[in-house]
């Protein structure tokens, strides 16, 4: 791939480190961020982010925009959504990520945020992602349902061109043949990225499977593979999750994955 993308490793030869309020996501560490798939009320929302963070999570995760399937299901809480992760932010101190949609709300989410989620549906938004890319917060850019290796870091580039440099690389499964899972995660591509590209790559193994039995198996695996990270989906009680209940863990179920991927991260070197 050629030197003059600002992604590759022509551009720039060691590793971006993205520094969140002392927490920093590219080096030695293992960031994982946690949460539910949409913001449903505080109390669900206070609760997982004092157990995550006991559990040793950095982040707090929460959608308060949804893009959905159908344009019946839950579309998410809005502004009242952001303010509600922003509470837990401040009884926490765990640092927030959530996702923005349009660019009318560029401005509106990063007055909550720490980090700004690009999702998957909207990797090739290039408007959207011009805005973005002219914020002043870190980016967390998903990968497209169907995306290739290329697409995904030109998407980067959109970003990395309007001046903002804090990108997170995130695959969250693409869409193939098999059926037994939600999509496949396709962990051939983190040590690809990390070969073309300095930026910081996390892994959603909770959308990448869509099964919460494979969730933990898959994030060992990721961090096995070279991930920087893990965005994992969690709630107090999957079953009344508003959204994505089957491949939610509860917080038992977070604390355990915790515990099996700290082997992993000082087998091949990292830590939590």
């Amino acid at each position: 791939m050629s030197k003059k993308y600002i992604y590759s490793r022509e551009y720039k030869k060691s590793n971006t480190i993205i520094n969140i309020n002392g927490v920093k996501i590219g080096e030695k560490r293992i960031v994982v961020m946690a949460g539910p798939c949409a913001v449903d009320n505080i109390s669900y929302i206070l609760e997982t982010a004092k157990s995550v963070k006991k559990s040793g999570a950095k982040f707090l995760r929460g959608g308060a925009f949804k893009p959905r399937t159908s344009p019946y299901s839950f579309q998410g809480l809005g502004e009242a959504g952001l303010k509600i992760l922003a509470r837990a932010r401040k009884e926490t101190g765990l640092a927030v990520v959530s996702e923005v949609m349009d660019t009318k709300d560029v401005k509106l989410v990063e007055k909550y945020v720490d980090i700004i989620q690009v999702g998957a549906r909207n990797m090739q938004n290039f408007q959207l992602l011009k805005s973005v890319g002219r914020s002043k917060k870190p980016i967390l850019l998903k990968r497209g349902l169907s995306a290739t290796l290329k697409e995904f870091l030109m998407s980067a580039e959109y970003i990395l061109k309007e001046g903002n440099k804090n990108i997170i690389l995130c695959e969250r499964g693409i869409r193939t043949f098999v059926e037994y899972t939600r999509n496949t995660l396709d962990l051939n591509i983190i040590p690809a990225l990390k070969k073309e590209t300095h930026l910081p790559v996390i892994v959603d193994p909770s959308h990448g499977t869509g099964r919460t039995d494979l969730v933990t198996p898959m994030s060992r695996a990721a961090i096995a593979a070279g991930a920087d990270g893990l965005i994992i989906e969690v709630h107090p009680n999957p079953e009344k999750a508003i959204s994505d209940k089957d491949q939610t863990l509860n917080l038992k179920q977070f604390g355990q994955l915790m515990k099996e991927i700290k082997p992993v991260a000082e087998a091949v070197g990292r830590y939590l």
